[in-house]
């Protein structure tokens, strides 16, 4: 049920952001674009793939953790292909649970490794995005630049702050602020040097970093006149909004948001969402190597 709803609002968003675009328009631009930049765009996606899954490793060596490097890839990838390809109620995140549970691992455990990878992951993002509009302040007009400074310190400082919550024993009692606090525990415990913390939150802004690479590779195969810059700021907060789970892998609000951005510099619509749904079709190729991996796991049990 709750895969159709996804369904449902992601062909609504599809229906009224057509209304508005020329598909003819549409059509050619996508006919047109340039092969050898696309796949420049699918080589720097495989590439931040890659080292999101090599974070994950880094991470779950933290942990109790003994398996290599070629595990956690595969994992990945894996997880990478449910996420973009099947609309199933198992999510990437789920699989790299699974995968680490069959060997023989705690669940726990297993829970504690992923959900850290997906923290750091986001936290790389706010930094990158907070970076970026530090840097190139004026790409963008002054209220859409103060409203990500905004967003993005929050977010680095509201992380900051759950360093700390395991100081306030109180909270423990309270059941739905428990995960927290062990999550804080956790989280001290792993980053007892927070130099180690700094390097792995590095390697997850190098990740969206190449993520933001892709779509400049894709903007480059259209012929849309952005500057990496403006990439750079625009294109995080695009991330951030497909992470809330309302439509079927991001596809919809990642185009939605994607038009509303860039239109606050005058770039062209149609374009945009060339842009943003050629970028939805190169994760799903990108993601089709988990496919490979999941049949070979599936083969070997």
């Amino acid at each position: 049920m709750k895969n159709i709803i996804k369904l449902i609002i992601t062909i609504a968003i599809f229906y009224f952001l057509f209304r508005e675009i020329d598909f003819v328009e549409f059509s050619k631009i996508i006919f047109n674009s340039h092969g050898g930049w696309i796949a420049v765009a699918l080589l720097m996606q495989l590439i931040s793939t890659y080292l999101a899954a090599y974070r994950w490793f880094k991470i779950s060596q933290l942990l109790v953790f003994k398996e290599k490097l070629s595990f956690y890839v595969q994992s990945y990838f894996k997880g990478t292909f449910f996420n973009q390809v099947l609309p199933s109620s198992i999510g990437g995140d789920a699989v790299r649970i699974i995968d680490l549970t069959r060997k023989e691992y705690e669940k726990k455990e297993a829970f504690y490794g992923v959900f850290v990878d997906r923290v750091v992951g986001l936290v790389g993002l706010l930094v990158l995005n907070l970076l970026a509009t530090l840097i190139f302040f004026g790409t963008f007009d002054n209220d859409f630049s103060f409203l990500i400074i905004f967003i993005t310190l929050g977010g680095i400082i509201s992380f900051s702050l759950l360093f700390q919550l395991h100081r306030l024993t109180f909270l423990e009692d309270i059941k739905v602020l428990n995960l927290l606090v062990r999550l804080a525990k956790r989280l001290n415990s792993l980053y007892a040097s927070r130099m180690l913390l700094i390097k792995h939150i590095s390697i997850s802004v190098i990740v969206h970093l190449f993520s933001v690479l892709t779509m400049y590779g894709l903007s480059l195969a259209l012929g849309l006149d952005l500057s990496f810059q403006t990439l750079l700021i625009a294109v995080p907060p695009v991330f951030l909004l497909t992470i809330v789970p309302i439509s079927l892998a991001g596809w919809g609000v990642r185009e939605g948001a994607m038009i509303g951005i860039f239109m606050l510099i005058g770039a062209d619509p149609t374009k945009v969402l060339a842009m943003s749904i050629l970028y939805g079709l190169l994760l799903i190729v990108s993601a089709t190597p988990g496919a490979y991996f999941w049949i070979k796991s599936k083969k070997a049990t």
